[in-house]
């Protein structure tokens, strides 16, 4: 009793690198949970076998064999017995030296293998180290942001803010606010992304003339217009601005930057500002999708009523909404008897939502109701806005980062720079969700939150390794058959295809095994294709062999 070694608990407890705890419950029994599971049955890294051997040898030096009592063998000194303390120092003495080179060794261990893990080659998609064909060529405009800039990988992607510095003409462009000119599109141009939601700065419907997608990032801002939205809820109700503004314009001037005279002022003068408080008023949300899903969780979070509009509502937008939490509208008009407050968060369509809140839908308002508008300014008819205002139909404010030729200077017109997505958060998140959109295009075809383009993706086919060939052409009847008999007059035989519409445009994607001459085989399916308005060439997609993207593609009216 008196020289059995310590607990074995004892000596991992002092072991920093041990991979569970141990609760000792018999002797050959340890669990971090309790559970009776046999040691010798867990895991071992190679510290546990140093661990193991540390644990006999102290057992042995802690506890030496002392011969039975009366039995000794001839020319052997009797052993000299140690009291308790003489035990206790020499056992400490050899544990010390133990633990000292039981943690040395461990140490040496953990360095070998992180040394092992840092000189693991990288993954080629990280790095793109071994992509061996050209480089996709992007040009931005505006200040992208690095984060965004960073998901490309160097050397499979040649990213500038100058044409001229790329090492062929771009095959993508990547722009925030810049109010792109059809000149500034080349014929290689496969794709046009906007780091962000809208993408009026950009000629959608020429572009898809030409047979070129549109991308956007919607919801990668979300969360940002959703906090200015929220925001302007307290603005519109509180007096915020007025106050501010009359603090500084009327209080400060008229008592000549008296500290004292102000104080008493700001007191006296809070009456001329009362507002309202927004729980339990009712929130009108026109527009379901990313942004107005998150508006409409924050106001319920905030103890309003909301009311939600959306007759395009899309499922996976459905499923972010809070469910019989919220009332849905029918119809507009039932929306804008009910609201206190009215946000929109709609896209700006020429035909479909501009001037969607004008005399006439105004008119269904509660007079003293607040207009919120950090979508587009076209969709509230600023001029009809102003004319209710004047004639006292319309008390409220109107809350925008949009200027508006009408109501310029207006008192009731809060208006802000444009804020919506003027976060670092909702720039960086834009950013990469572009650059991913627009990667995924140029390598394997697939088409993502595209303004003007069907959604469409093809996934890998298992075993597959050949050519992916993806046209853009006209949505008349009989094109797809036309595409599928060039295809078997070439003998080639299709493995996997789809093909997609929408409007006047539609997208088909092919995979088959490899051809010799990607090019001469465009030029012969768009002659005699009349429908065919581009085709690219991707060869072995999702293997990273995708052959000299810039130069396997086709485009008709660059040929014209």
């Amino acid at each position: 009793r008196r020289h059995r070694p310590p607990p074995i608990c004892h000596l991992l407890d002092a072991y920093p690198y041990s991979r569970f705890t141990c609760r000792v419950r018999s002797p050959s029994t340890c669990s971090g949970a309790a559970s009776g599971i046999p040691r010798s049955a867990l895991p071992r890294a190679p510290e546990d076998n140093v661990m193991k051997t540390a644990m006999m040898k102290r057992a042995s030096q802690a506890a030496p064999a002392v011969p039975a009592a009366g039995i000794r063998r001839a020319g052997v000194p009797a052993p000299v017995r140690m009291g308790p303390m003489q035990t206790r120092m020499v056992s400490a003495r050899v544990a010390s030296e133990d633990e000292v080179e039981l943690l040395e060794k461990a140490l040496r261990l953990a360095k070998e293998r992180a040394a092992k893990a840092k000189a693991a080659p990288a993954s080629a998609v990280e790095g793109g180290s071994e992509y061996k064909g050209k480089a996709f060529t992007v040009l931005t405009f505006n200040a992208i942001s690095p984060v965004g800039l960073k998901k490309f990988p160097s050397g499979k992607y040649a990213v500038a803010g100058d044409e001229s510095k790329l090492p062929d003409s771009p095959m993508a462009i990547m722009l925030r606010s810049h109010k792109l000119q059809e000149s500034e599109v080349k014929p290689t141009v496969r794709g046009i992304v906007r780091c962000g939601a809208g993408t009026n700065n950009i000629p959608v419907a020429r572009m898809t003339e030409l047979g070129i997608p549109v991308f956007n990032t919607p919801g990668a801002n979300a969360n940002a217009v959703k906090e200015l939205v929220i925001c302007s809820l307290l603005l519109a109700s509180r007096g915020i601005v007025e106050g501010n503004q009359h603090v500084n314009n009327v209080i400060n001037v008229e008592e000549n930057m008296d500290y004292d005279k102000i104080a008493k002022r700001i007191e006296k003068d809070k009456a001329k500002f009362v507002g309202c408080e927004i729980a339990g008023k009712t929130l009108g949300v026109v527009g379901l999708g990313a942004i107005g899903g998150m508006v409409v969780n924050a106001a319920l979070a905030l103890g309003m009523n909301v009311i939600g509009y959306d007759p395009v509502l899309s499922m996976d937008a459905a499923w972010r909404l809070p469910g019989d939490r919220m009332k849905k509208a029918d119809k507009l008009e039932d929306l804008l008897k009910a609201s206190d407050y009215i946000t929109v968060h709609v896209p700006y369509i020429k035909d479909s939502t501009h001037h969607m809140l004008n005399a006439q839908t105004l008119s269904m308002c509660k007079p003293n109701v607040n207009l919120l508008n950090f979508a587009r300014g076209e969709i509230i008819d600023g001029e009809a806005v102003k004319d209710m205002w004047n004639s006292g139909k319309l008390t409220g404010k109107y809350i925008s980062d949009f200027a508006d030729p009408y109501l310029q200077g207006h008192p009731k017109h809060i208006v802000l720079p444009h804020l919506g997505a003027s976060t670092e958060e909702a720039e960086d998140n834009s950013a990469a969700m572009a650059a991913e959109t627009i990667m995924e295009f140029l390598e394997v075809g697939t088409i993502r939150n595209s303004v003007n383009f069907p959604q469409t993706v093809l996934p890998e086919k298992e075993g597959l390794i050949g050519a992916r060939l993806c046209i853009i052409h006209k949505n008349t009847p009989g094109v797809l058959g036309q595409i599928t008999t060039f295809m078997g007059s070439k003998n080639v035989n299709i493995e996997q295809q789809i093909n997609t519409s929408r409007g006047n445009i539609a997208y088909t994607v092919l995979d088959f095994p490899s051809i010799e001459d990607p090019n001469t085989f465009q030029d012969e399916l768009a002659s005699s294709i009349d429908e065919v308005i581009s085709s690219r060439f991707i060869g072995n997609a999702f293997h990273d062999e995708l052959g000299q993207p810039g130069i396997n593609f086709y485009v008709k009216w660059a040929k014209n």
